[in-house]
């Protein structure tokens, strides 16, 4: 079920205004409610495209053609401005619980609708984390990227031949980080239980990533 209840928070899209990403997230909040409440509060300044709740329902907050406010400082593939350039979509989680099958479905849904409307491959799909490894965290570790990209709905790597971990994340799209933001951003989404110091298995995964076509 997809109900609309319009924020405040948007505005035109900028440069081209073209959208190139969608940017997955989690709320971090006690409640869906609470999540609508903050992304439809003019003061908070913060919105996204579509809220899912844990039951499945979806909640349509900025049209795809306007600017939402979800990404924040950033960037991928090169660009900045990831706001201009995506679609943003909030799941209601606090990041500590695994994420509801209905969720997951409602999101599989969308995510399908919104590729195909823009033009988008899987590779466009990404996490804040990806976008922001000094400083964001969600989806986070409890989020099944694997799931989406069995459905072709995201990208999961078949490992290489190990190489230059940093140069391949670039390729990618990661922006350019700290090497330990960037190996805790690369885990959370394609090893999120690892531990430890870079190793082969990393490098193997990274070197299987495909270019970001941006």
């Amino acid at each position: 079920m997809t109900l609309t209840h319009p924020s405040p928070n948007y505005g035109e899209r900028r440069g081209r205004g073209r959208v190139e990403l969608v940017v997955l997230h989690y709320t971090a909040m006690p409640s869906c409610a609470d999540a609508l409440e903050r992304l439809c509060d003019p003061n908070a300044e913060v919105s996204s495209h579509y809220l899912i709740d844990a039951d499945g329902t979806v909640l349509s907050l900025v049209d795809e053609a306007a600017r939402a406010w979800h990404a924040g400082a950033g960037e991928w593939g090169g660009a900045g401005d990831v706001n201009s350039r995506s679609i943003g979509i909030e799941l209601a989680n606090t990041g500590r619980e695994p994420f509801a099958e209905a969720q997951m479905a409602a999101l599989e849904r969308i995510l399908t609708g919104v590729l195909d409307r823009h033009g988008l491959g899987p590779v466009a799909v990404i996490g804040h984390s990806d976008m922001a490894p000094d400083r964001k965290g969600d989806p986070g570790a409890r989020f099944d990227w694997r799931r989406l990209a069995v459905q072709g709905l995201s990208i999961w790597p078949k490992a290489g031949e190990p190489g230059d971990f940093i140069a391949d994340l670039r390729a990618f799209g990661y922006p350019e980080a700290s090497p330990d933001a960037m190996l805790t951003a690369f885990r959370l989404r394609f090893r999120p239980w690892a531990t430890g110091p870079l190793d082969d298995t990393d490098r193997a995964l990274a070197a299987g990533l495909p270019r970001f076509p941006g």
